[in-house]
């Protein structure tokens, strides 16, 4: 089968298209046929080497972590899908690989298809949605009424950030350039912040829960619009001790871990607000709880360029310029 594969570490060099064999389908795998794959800036990173302390993945490498597509074949132990079925996963880290004409998933990461989204929709949703429900619903437990910021609006996850906790009830501020309001008002947001002339600082206070996305600046800047008690979850980093604990990793991983992350949780601590960093996880069954409320119309898919497959360097470029409304996806069929 045709893969975009990386065979060492580089923040300047491409995807390599190759020929390798179909994977092999353990007793509770299914082997999907992909018609889509979305991008992530994760692919980027991992590309790039920044995430090899705590995804110290062998090399050569197919990226890719979203899949829509359809079921050839299955496990002997496989119970919940049959061949035939269109499915869409996040597979589970050290068996991503969506950048390719097959790839074989183990079924507990996989959900049906929303009946009501085309494959190339699907695609865009399993990272951004399972991010966004394993922060707002799993840990910060969002209830009806409460305030939530969240950074980068129009993004991949912003997007879908939004529709999730307009559903869940909460009051909704965003940042975006202002060419974005009329999207992001539509999706729900309630309080929009043109980044490029206010300072979200100075607009909100006392707010309950931040998804924070950006960089250490407005890392810092959120813990001090968030009441006591309030949550700060952050999935740009920096990772903490308790996530190295999470992954099982090293000793090494969480000293070091625990010294980048000091400042961040010393500040945290005494201004009374909880930080924690999420990486989220492949879980099918959080995915078709998703797909119940993207068939009942709570969250609609946001899809900014689909790319032809051969064309996959060209959309990886386009992530990386940080210019995406929604996702972007790459079609095979």
């Amino acid at each position: 089968m045709k893969a975009f594969v990386i065979n060492k570490y580089s923040k300047t060099e491409g995807l390599q298209l190759t020929d390798i064999p179909v994977p092999e389908v353990k007793e509770n795998d299914v082997l999907i046929e992909i018609h889509a794959s979305g991008l992530n800036l994760l692919d980027s990173k991992i590309k790039s080497g920044e995430f090899k302390l705590i995804l110290p993945y062998k090399l050569p490498l197919i990226l890719g972590h979203d899949v829509a597509g359809v079921i050839t074949k299955v496990g002997a132990k496989v119970t919940k899908f049959k061949v035939g079925d269109e499915v869409y996963s996040r597979p589970s880290d050290f068996r991503i690989g969506t950048l390719a004409e097959f790839i074989a998933i183990d079924e507990k990461d996989v959900a049906y298809k929303p009946k009501n989204l085309s494959m190339e929709e699907a695609a865009s949703i399993p990272l951004v949605a399972l991010t966004v429900w394993q922060a707002l619903v799993e840990r910060a437990n969002i209830k009806k009424g409460q305030k939530v910021f969240i950074q980068a609006g129009s993004g991949g996850v912003g997007t879908i950030a939004i529709q999730l906790a307009k559903h869940l009830g909460a009051t909704v501020a965003t940042t975006a350039s202002e060419k974005s309001f009329d999207l992001l008002k539509s999706l729900g947001a309630d309080v929009l912040i043109d980044y490029k002339k206010q300072d979200f600082e100075n607009v909100l206070k006392d707010y309950d829960v931040v998804l924070n996305s950006q960089d250490k600046s407005t890392l810092e800047k959120s813990l001090r619009i968030v009441k006591p008690n309030g949550k700060v979850i952050s999935i740009s980093g920096p990772p903490t001790p308790e996530f190295a604990k999470a992954i099982k990793a090293p000793w090494f991983v969480k000293i070091i871990l625990s010294l980048i992350s000091s400042g961040v949780r010393k500040k945290a601590g005494k201004l009374d607000v909880n930080y924690s960093f999420l990486f989220m996880r492949a879980e099918g069954k959080q995915l078709q709880e998703i797909t119940r409320l993207i068939e009942s119309g709570s969250i609609k898919p946001v899809v900014d360029k689909i790319y032809p497959f051969d064309k996959t360097n060209e959309a990886l470029s386009y992530i990386e310029s940080g210019r995406s409304k929604g996702k972007v996806v790459v079609k095979m069929k």
